[in-house]
């Protein structure tokens, strides 16, 4: 469908700014979420510049906090007629300093936070906005960078460190989007996750002292793909090595984990989200 309505979160620098460029160029309308208003702007008048012909809305919020995630969610659900796409990009990585223990403004370990329990609360919110615009799509960006999530220490309070707390946020990241690929099937939104390219030439990759191999422009290549291709319609419930479908970490695919992983997250992020019901229509409040 073109033009679509896509919101991509982080996308004030690296991959959520290159997918911004690149779906504004092809005339979609772009809603850009960041937390800094000023880099926010500066990103909307760069896009807008490059494309004049796309429409630009900014959203700001600190996803390290729940209460701004929903907040932004309400404001989009009021704003905006229709919602085709939803990149879940924005990223805590591991950080400039990797032993450095943060904690979201909920008091849940950050990376935990930012990478898993925010993406999921913000796609929750917006179900109501993205059925009723079906079909369409949800794609969370994950990593290839995968451990498994250790349910007797999941906000890793023993032995901490950066990237450890990023590759288990993003394996939960994963399981995630199986789990709701599976409710959401046959209500015409379809959920994807992939890992879009290897050590891309971000802020965060050089923060955590590593040395960046390829571009942006590899990782937004795969992810728009995932966003726009005819071919990906009913694609859903899968993960992507940058092209390939392929497997993740082996507990993305145990039941009995992936439903506990489900029970806290739902927990954690508490009421006022939405739910599918079998065999009833839309969604409802959780």
């Amino acid at each position: 469908m073109t033009p679509r309505t896509v919101l991509i979160t982080g996308a004030t620098q690296g991959l959520g700014r290159g997918i911004a460029l690149d779906l504004a160029a092809r005339g979609d309308t772009v809603l850009l979420h960041g937390r800094d208003r000023t880099r926010l702007e500066a990103v909307a008048a760069e896009v807008r510049a490059a494309a004049p012909d796309a429409a630009v809305r900014t959203y700001l919020a600190d996803l390290g906090d729940l209460d701004q995630v929903h907040a932004m969610a309400e404001r989009i659900r009021e704003a905006e007629p229709r919602l085709d796409a939803l990149v879940n990009n924005a990223v805590a990585g591991g950080g400039a300093e990797p032993l450095r223990r943060e904690l979201s403004r909920q008091g849940h370990e950050l990376r935990f936070a930012v990478n898993h329990l925010a993406p999921y609360a913000l796609t929750r919110h917006l179900l109501p906005l993205l059925t009723a615009s079906a079909p369409a799509r949800v794609v969370n960006v994950a990593s290839i960078g995968q451990e498994a999530v250790d349910f007797d220490d999941v906000m890793l309070e023993r032995g901490y460190e950066g990237l450890r707390a990023y590759c288990r946020s993003k394996l939960a990241l994963i399981m995630a989007t199986f789990e709701l690929a599976a409710e959401l099937d046959g209500t015409g939104v379809t959920v994807n996750t992939l890992h879009p390219a290897h050590l891309m030439d971000t802020d965060g990759v050089r923060a955590y002292g590593l040395t960046p191999v390829v571009g942006i422009e590899e990782g937004v290549r795969p992810t728009v793909r995932l966003v726009t291709d005819p071919d990906l319609g009913s694609t859903t419930g899968r993960y992507f090595d940058r092209f390939t479908h392929t497997r993740a970490h082996e507990q993305a695919y145990d039941v009995t984990a992936r439903a506990r992983l489900m029970k806290l997250t739902h927990e954690l992020i508490g009421a006022g989200v939405s739910r599918v019901v079998p065999g009833g229509e839309g969604v409802v409040p959780r």
